[in-house]
């Protein structure tokens, strides 16, 4: 029997020029395939691979490259469609850890990153087995393989002797390689999308005469926005639709189709999406439905979609979605379901739900806002949220991105990529609370508060709902970023400045005296009342509500004047209008009637404008944040804590967990030791005698408490300030009458007092990875959930964000007559948390329990830890991959 290799050896790929192709091992039934492959390298490639001419492969040498062990001698290839496009091989050689590597890539598909992201998977393999080193012996002028290793960021070693280049190369991590893994899986999937937003042809699969046809409507669509490339109507049995000859197949038509869209029952897809592959179609778009949100048979039919496109270098959006759109005058695309398509403008937006996204789009055009591009992606089987980050991070014309999410397919990469990403442009997301059928993506075990913490760490701005969304967009499109909370409120009616001024308040915000101008003022007492507020504060609102409506240019005029001139923000509430009135308008470019940077957004009520600017004013005191680092700390052992987990999952089996791997609970003392954190130790006594001679060796003041870890967040459970052995006897005897015979006792050194109890903690999720928690001990804290959530490893500016998260915090600073504690301890402490959790995934829980903080220091006097082995990569870890 042919041996096996793992399947997660196997991975769809995006190649540097928005392409994708399928990685897998080779197998003995590739020969065929590779006959296919050689048959078309140029002699120039083949003599850089084998250092002389050889035009044809013997049996013998197909029979060498197709079996291999998967251990001693492994392949990777890569394929797009039917054909193998690129191998690369390593041989292992003595010593055990090296091996000789080297890899031939099609010329046709040379420049395109085959070669790299090959690599990348090879190296991971050899990982796995032990190898360390990689060989390659090159030719002067084989520079295309020269340039790969010297370009993978690893340590690279190269000396020449008899004609060759001997390249040695360190497969440890460093982070230049993760740097450039990183990099270069940005580029490839932003091209990707860009190849989708911006095609110079389309063609509508599907598009039939039927009077509300889905396909028609998408046509008649593309149409109306004066598509810049042309566009062709696909149907078997007509020959022209809204004017447009129609073409019987896809393959029928002459010129190339970048972008397919397919408007046809769902049982007829896949065979369309060969056809479409055949042809080189570039990116499809599928609004058909009939798929994952049907049931198992439906979500089959999707997962082959995918499967087929992926293996041609196809994209999917979809299916079962609205479709895309690009307002760029260059391309003017409307490849949507939506008649109603907004204006050009600064914002990129994607929504999940392909029923929903009618309405918003409608919602933003009504708004005046205007968009750059959209992306409806309906069940999310391919292109997601991710991906477009990452195109919009490169595209010049999106300044502010907003997601309407209802799953997050890869979460750990979405927090990489947003905290990354914010930095340089906003992004505002409204999360639903469910995930729809049919959504390729997990459903997350953490709850909505841990995420609402994941988000606000990567600077993402979280909002209840889609009227927040679009409020808090149109202030980030068209005016200046707030420099703090400080707020001036200037408007002609006392009872709306005064709901202003309380709004101001409820959010955190700093409110001045509101400035009540009266009813009949006008555009020079708005003129003047701004000039004089706006030195003084960070952001103004303005409220214009005359009691007989007239001619309001003039106002406008003045707000404008005023906002231009101090450089700040200023919203208003104009008329009681929403969105982006003409008068407040300040146009782009010429012939461009979009709303430029200086346009004044106006909200129905104040209250509404105070909300989106408490938004803003977050997101700008988080950008104004330094970029934190994790630091490097002290003290810390990771090789001595692996083997402690090692040690303890080889150990007889524990419970399993639900999904039937086999767990171990473990005290944690050991463990945490290794990354420098001391558990206080406890010992149990078997009886008060033995308890009161445990207590003269720790010396007093000692405590007595119950050992059952279930019994930590009860109270009445600890004696505590006990100095003398009669003290000892008779907390012994009450704990034990009271948890009834049977529970432990143990006796423990005594924290300096006064001392604020705490709890931190370590949550593997499946999806975002390692979690760190922080809360009070207290019983109200831990009764209202009152807890903060970070991923890991922590930096130092993580650690203090969440330790003041909380909302008992106050506590911590000796406010409500608590003493102040030693902060700086705690957020070392969960430093420390941070780095274990990241490093050992095999820690699926931990919690230290109960944290006493005193002034001088924080003392751990409990730790468990919940240890299970690792069978499936971390999230957004190893080779680049689409998942």
């Amino acid at each position: 029997m042919h041996p096996q290799y793992p399947a997660h050896w196997e991975a769809d790929v995006v190649l540097s020029d928005g392409g994708t192709a399928h990685v897998r091992p080779i197998r003995p039934d590739d020969a065929g395939m590779l006959r296919s492959f050689y048959s078309r390298l140029s002699a120039e490639s083949i003599y850089f691979r084998y250092f002389g001419p050889r035009p044809r492969l013997t049996d013998k040498d197909v029979a060498f490259f197709t079996n291999v062990d998967y251990d001693n001698r492994v392949a990777l290839i890569a394929t797009i469609g039917t054909e193998m496009v690129a191998v690369v091989r390593y041989d292992r050689v003595q010593p055990r850890d090296h091996a000789e590597v080297a890899f031939l890539v099609e010329d046709a598909h040379q420049g395109r990153g085959v070669a790299s992201v090959l690599m990348e998977h090879l190296r991971a393999a050899a990982r796995e087995r032990g190898i360390k080193t990689f060989i390659a012996d090159v030719l002067p002028g084989n520079h295309r393989m020269t340039g790969l290793f010297r370009q993978a960021g690893y340590t690279a070693q190269s000396q020449f002797e008899d004609g060759v280049v001997r390249m040695t190369l360190d497969l440890s991590s460093t982070e230049t390689a993760l740097e450039v893994r990183l990099a270069r899986e940005h580029r490839a999937e932003a091209r990707s999308i860009a190849r989708l937003l911006t095609p110079e042809s389309v063609a509508v699969i599907g598009a039939s005469r039927e009077p509300g046809g889905i396909g028609q409507a998408v046509l008649r669509n593309l149409l109306a926005a004066d598509f810049t490339g042309p566009v062709y109507p696909v149907h078997r049995q007509v020959r022209a639709v809204a004017g447009v000859p129609a073409h019987r197949s896809v393959s029928a038509i002459d010129g190339e189709v970048d972008l397919a869209v397919l408007a046809v029952p769902a049982e007829g897809v896949l065979e369309l999406v060969e056809e479409c592959a055949q042809k080189g179609v570039k990116g499809l778009v599928v609004v058909s439905s009939g798929f994952g949100e049907t049931g198992p048979e439906g979500l089959a039919r999707q997962e082959e979609l995918v499967r087929i496109a992926r293996a041609y270098g196809m994209r999917v959006v979809g299916p079962n979605c609205l479709g895309i759109a690009n307002t760029d005058p260059a391309v003017r695309l409307n490849a949507t379901l939506a008649a109603t398509l907004p204006g050009r403008g600064r914002v990129g937006f994607f929504s999940q739900s392909g029923a929903l996204g009618t309405a918003l789009l409608q919602r933003v055009a009504q708004r005046g806002m205007g968009i750059s591009t959209f992306v409806s992606a309906g069940n999310r089987a391919d292109v997601s949220g991710n991906d477009l980050l990452q195109y919009w991070e490169e595209d010049p014309e999106t300044d502010v991105i907003l997601l309407y999410l209802e799953s997050i397919g890869n979460p750990r990469k979405f927090t990489r990529l947003a905290r990354r990403i914010s930095r340089s442009k906003p992004i505002v997301v409204v999360r639903s609370r469910g995930v729809p059928g049919g959504h390729a993506a997990p459903v997350l075990a953490m709850p909505d508060t841990a995420l609402s913490s994941l988000f606000a760490q990567a600077g993402v701005i979280r909002v209840d709902d889609l009227v927040q969304l679009f409020d808090v967009a149109q202030l980030l499109a068209h005016q200046p970023l707030p420099a703090g909370p400080r707020v001036g409120v200037v408007g002609n009616s006392d009872a709306l400045t005064l709901l202003a001024e309380e709004a101001c308040v409820g959010a955190g915000l700093e409110p001045r005296p509101p400035v009540n101008l009266g009813a009949r003022a006008g555009a020079a007492e708005f003129a003047e009342a701004l000039r004089s507020v706006l030195p003084e504060v960070d952001a103004a609102v303005a409220i214009y509500m005359p009691p007989i409506p007239g001619d309001c240019r003039e106002v406008a005029g003045a707000l404008l004047d005023a906002a231009r001139e101090s450089g700040k923000p200023v919203l208003a509430t104009f008329q009681g209008r929403l969105g982006m009135p003409d008068e407040l308008r300040v146009l782009g470019a010429p012939g461009d009637e979009s709303p430029g940077r200086g346009s004044i957004p106006s909200y129905q009520a104040p209250e509404e404008a105070v909300r989106a600017l408490a938004h803003v004013v977050r997101y700008a005191r988080w950008r104004r944040e330094p970029v934190g680092l994790v630091p490097q700390v002290d003290g810390i052992d990771p090789a001595a804590a692996r083997r402690i987990v090692a040690d303890a999952l080889a150990g007889d089996a524990g419970p399993t967990a639900g999904d039937g791997e086999a767990e171990r609970e473990i005290d944690a003392t050991a463990l945490l030791a290794c990354y420098g954190v001391e558990v206080w130790p406890s010992y149990v006594a078997g009886d008060a005698e033995e308890a009161v001679a445990l207590a003269e060796r720790l010396g007093p003041p000692v405590v007595v408490r119950s050992a059952d870890p279930e019994h930590v967040r009860r109270a009445g459970t600890v004696r505590v300030g006990l100095t003398d052995a009669a003290g000892v006897r008779q907390a012994y005897a009450g704990l034990a009458a009271l948890l009834g015979p049977g529970t432990p006792l143990a006796v423990q050194r005594m924290a300096p007092q006064p001392s604020v109890p705490a709890v931190a903690g370590v949550t593997q999720d499946r999806y975002f990875g390692a979690v760190v928690t922080f809360g009070l001990g207290e019983v109200t804290a831990r009764l209202l959930g009152d807890q903060a959530h970070r991923l890991a490893p922590l930096s130092v500016e993580d650690a203090a964000a969440l330790v003041r998260s909380v909302r008992a915090a106050p506590l911590l600073f000796g406010e409500y007559g608590y003493q102040p504690v030693a902060v700086e301890a705690l957020e070392d402490l969960l430093v420390r948390v941070g780095l274990l959790a990241d490093a050992l995934p095999e820690v699926v829980r931990m919690d230290l329990d109960p944290v006493l903080a005193g002034a001088s220091g924080a003392v751990v006097l409990g730790a468990r830890a919940v240890l299970r082995p690792v069978t499936t990569l971390r999230p957004d870890a190893g080779p680049r991959r689409l998942r």
